[in-house]
């Protein structure tokens, strides 16, 4: 019987018993893994006390091809983010993570590349740094990753005519497509820059926020519903300054 040995960061995690649980881990060298720890919450199991949330560890399974749930047979706790869980924001965006990799990525499919913006985002979040910024640069390398990645140059689109459409996949002229989303031209340019490898850090808060809206709207057109993390993780609060999400309908 197959053994897998991998990286992985918790997606989803449910109680299976008093002692045992269901998960989904993101593994970086095999892909999204659906297991069951047995005994996982006993004091003395090889769980290291059980598996959480966005937690990143190694883990140990059994592997069976036509089988849906594996069995897992060892945890081991490399790193547990503590900012996530502490603060609403931070958690929200990390919860948001974890749901667009479980909602758009098939079972068993390796996206080491998707892995590491994983990690990165979650080490770069304990460490302090905004998480907005560093969700868009996860976000648009997941959609590169699944295929998705829109088109973000504007050609000779006049500014006051810039518009994204999901059908199209892209950005185009509100003249051909009014039914598009209208975007403001510093939303291109985050999306453009980001896309291109720039830092995200560098651009305006705003414009930052924007895009991960943007691009909100634009995954639950892809994946057809749901995605109600992703919804509240970019809610607008008091301490922000940009309006009501939605796909730059303003």
């Amino acid at each position: 019987m197959p053994h897998l040995v991998d990286q992985a960061i918790c997606i989803r995690q449910w109680d299976w018993s008093e002692t045992s649980q269901t998960v989904s881990l993101f593994c970086r060298a095999h892909g999204v893994l659906r297991g069951l720890a047995k005994g996982a919450r006993r004091e003395r199991s090889s769980f290291s006390g059980g598996i959480d949330m966005l937690a990143c560890g190694e883990v140990v399974a059994v592997v069976k091809p036509d089988r849906e749930l594996q069995t897992l047979t060892q945890w081991t706790l490399l790193a547990m983010f503590r900012r996530p869980h502490d603060e609403l924001e931070t958690n929200l965006f990390g919860l948001a993570m974890a749901e667009l990799v479980h909602r758009m990525l098939p079972p068993a499919v390796p996206h080491e590349r998707l892995y590491d913006a994983f990690i990165d985002a979650l080490e770069r979040i304990e460490e302090g740094e905004r998480p907005s910024p560093l969700f868009l640069r996860f976000f648009l390398t997941l959609l590169r990753e699944t295929g998705h990645e829109p088109r973000f140059e504007t050609g000779a689109i006049p500014a006051s005519r810039l518009a994204f459409d999901a059908g199209a996949g892209g950005i185009v002229d509100w003249a051909d497509h009014p039914r598009a989303w209208r975007m403001r031209p510093e939303t291109a340019f985050a999306l453009r820059q980001t896309a291109a490898g720039e830092p995200p850090e560098n651009l305006e808060p705003d414009s930052v926020d924007r895009a991960n809206r943007l691009l909100a709207a634009y995954a639950r057109e892809v994946v057809g519903d749901g995605l109600l993390t992703l919804q509240l993780a970019l809610e607008p609060r008091p301490s922000r300054s940009f309006g009501r999400p939605a796909p730059e309908r303003e």
